[in-house]
């Protein structure tokens, strides 16, 4: 039974409740600062490293095919998302011969919660290309979702002859929020934010972001995820790395170097998604100009030498998890048809 199925009683549960008119309290599980209590689709491993003079652990899956096709995909998750939410696509995946290694990055889900870390994008592509490294992996397909997609293009500039192929679902990065006008938020203000976090703030986001306005009981799960570990004891932890990560995000675009992708790239767009960090925070004339996916899509493809442009016109920021059927069958029939990286 999959994870989504043993939730799925909780799931309707809590979506009625949302959506009612009833005001209820944030009742839920409550999860550890590394995720303790819940439980992946497959058996999670620790790759314990040392990083700016700290020890640290880093959670992944290494899921093997049945049928190996001799190659490996490597899923990045995004801002609020962990290795667990690729679940569909890591059963598509093996099933089609795939070794899949879906890791938690450092300062997320179950890997470590450093107290002081220098979060950037090159440091958490050296960790994941060590995690590689470590399990005798030398070339791979990167798919990265999200804050994923940010990291995945960090990963191939630093790393081009280790990457086969480069898919991005939904990226963020794919503008400059503050040269745009997206005001700073310090550290401190975003930790205000974050320790704010509640099941209900989360779901109505994602359900207005992620899923174009829908709401399925499958999709809760992910929220209580989320939510769990600011039920949880080390909620301020969750918070503070949360905050660092969105500074990360904020400071350290990847737009300016989409020329220099070589490698065969996958765009898989919804259309509907808005997504934009610091958007609430701006101004109504600069949020009006931000996260428009279509336009930034096809800017994207025109500056990615090799890219193809795959949109789904009624589908959110999430559209593997929205509509897993369609986003599986354009990411493996591209998989299999686009060459390598040579």
């Amino acid at each position: 039974m999959t994870l989504i199925r043993k939730l799925s009683a909780l799931a309707a549960v809590c979506c009625a409740a949302a959506f009612s008119h009833t005001v209820v309290a944030d009742d839920g599980p409550a999860y550890g600062p590394e995720l303790e209590g819940f439980s992946y689709p497959h058996t999670v491993q620790e790759f314990a490293f040392t990083s700016q003079g700290q020890s640290l652990q880093m959670a992944y899956m290494d899921v093997q095919p049945t049928k190996p096709n001799g190659r490996t995909v490597v899923l990045l998750h995004g801002k609020n998302f962990c290795a667990a939410t690729w679940e569909q696509t890591i059963g598509e995946l093996a099933s089609a011969g795939y070794r899949v290694i879906a890791p938690d990055q450092i300062g997320f889900c179950k890997s470590s919660k450093p107290a002081a870390y220098q979060f950037s994008f090159q440091q958490l592509a050296r960790n994941t290309h060590a995690l590689l490294a470590s399990l005798g992996i030398v070339r791979a397909t990167m798919i990265g979702h999200s804050t994923g997609g940010m990291l995945a293009v960090r990963y191939a500039l630093m790393y081009p002859q280790d990457t086969e192929q480069l898919v991005l679902a939904d990226p963020i990065g794919l503008e400059d929020w503050k040269a745009l006008g997206v005001p700073s938020l310090s550290v401190d203000d975003w930790y205000a934010r974050e320790l704010k976090t509640s099941a209900d703030g989360i779901r109505r986001y994602e359900q207005a972001t992620y899923y174009a306005g829908q709401w399925r009981p499958s999709y809760e799960p992910w929220v209580q995820m989320l939510a769990g570990m600011y039920r949880g004891p080390g909620k301020k932890q969750v918070a503070w790395d949360s905050a660092l990560l969105y500074d990360m995000i904020y400071t350290q675009p990847v737009i300016y170097e989409f020329g220099q992708l070589r490698m065969p790239t996958l765009l898989l767009i919804g259309d509907k998604d808005t997504t934009a960090i610091g958007k609430d925070a701006a101004p109504p004339e600069v949020r009006a100009k931000l996260g428009h996916y279509p336009e930034l899509a096809k800017a994207a493809q025109r500056a990615i030498p090799h890219a193809t442009l795959i949109e789904f016109p009624e589908l959110g920021h999430a559209p593997q998890i929205q509509d897993p059927q369609a986003f599986h069958k354009a990411l493996l029939a591209w998989l299999a048809a686009a060459p390598e990286n040579r």
